[in-house]
């Protein structure tokens, strides 16, 4: 039961938890210290830094997968579909990390290859992150303080399940300048704007919605948010329609509907698939999992509502 209330907490603080693959089961959860990888394709956004950042970026892995924190120049990087099988839709990939670290292989580089596979431009964004410590050892321990900080909070008020109201000003902006390159290289890359939507894991869930429900400047054509927050929000009348996948035993999800009516109160149409099993931070998903199978719902919802056709 420790572990059970451990966990929530750790979810609730970071928005979304160690990061899982199919090396969960051959290795442990601890995070070991990685170089940076080359990323050739990598387009700087010039967004500017992140205030009071005294730490240069730096990587890591858990449990198999590559993370990266302290981010504070944000970039795009395309992955381009083949031009014989482009339709034009493409997507901003968010990944996710509670603005603390992003997870850019799991939630990002192999999702971005599966929609390039299918004939969908993606666009894996790096976006700039609250600073943490910086050595590991120091970013460990901060993560241990956190988690008994928010466990202590929600004890002492009861409310479990409310999510950090944190300034998402940096990387809004960085959402904004992705889409403002994309649609200004549209024509080399093959996408139409009309059919540019954006994809969210966890913390990137938020801010995919952060982006549709406040931006003005992203004319995002489709949402979809994945394992993200459940809470109820405003939905404004031009909110873009929204694709939206968690599992039960996910710590975010806590039996709450609030997103889902929101948007279907607001009579924009919706989607929501909720799994009997995958937990948090399944990416394209993990083995025996019925989540497993998100990624080929999305792809239908997708050519249902038109988007697959060149």
């Amino acid at each position: 039961m420790q572990q059970h209330v451990t966990a929530f907490f750790k979810a609730l603080i970071l928005g979304s938890m160690c990061t899982l693959s199919a090396a969960v089961f051959a290795q442990d959860g601890k995070m070991y210290p990685m170089e940076a990888p080359a990323e050739p394709k990598a387009i700087p956004l010039g967004t500017g830094g992140v205030k009071d950042q005294p730490e240069k970026e730096s990587w890591f892995r858990q449990w198999g997968d590559p993370m990266v924190r302290n981010v504070s120049t944000a970039t795009l990087t395309p992955f381009l579909a083949d031009p014989k099988k482009a339709n034009g839709t493409s997507v901003i990939v968010a990944p996710g990390g509670g603005f603390m670290w992003l997870s850019m292989g799991n939630e990002g580089w192999e999702v971005a290859e599966a929609l390039a596979a299918q004939g969908i431009n993606a666009f894996v964004l790096k976006y700039r992150l609250r600073p943490t410590a910086g050595t590991l050892e120091a970013f460990d321990e901060q993560m241990k303080q956190l988690f008994a900080d928010a466990e202590k909070i929600a004890q002492q008020t009861g409310e479990p399940h409310k999510r950090p109201q944190w300034d998402l000003t940096n990387p809004l902006t960085d959402v904004e300048a992705a889409y403002a390159l994309i649609q200004k290289r549209s024509k080399e890359w093959n996408v139409d704007m009309k059919k540019l939507g954006m994809m969210g894991f966890s913390a990137g869930a938020r801010l995919t919605m952060e982006a549709a429900l406040k931006s003005k400047k992203a004319e995002l054509a489709f949402i979809a948010p994945i394992y993200g927050s459940m809470e109820a929000v405003d939905v404004p009348k031009n909110a873009p329609p929204m694709f939206f996948a968690i599992a039960t035993d996910d710590f975010l999800f806590h039996g709450q509907f609030g997103v889902i009516k929101s948007w279907y109160d607001a009579k924009i149409p919706v989607e929501f698939h909720l799994y009997q099993n995958g937990g948090h931070g399944f990416g394209l998903g993990n083995p025996d999992r019925t989540s497993n199978k998100w990624f080929d719902a999305f792809l239908h919802w997708l050519d249902v509502n038109g988007f697959l056709k060149k």
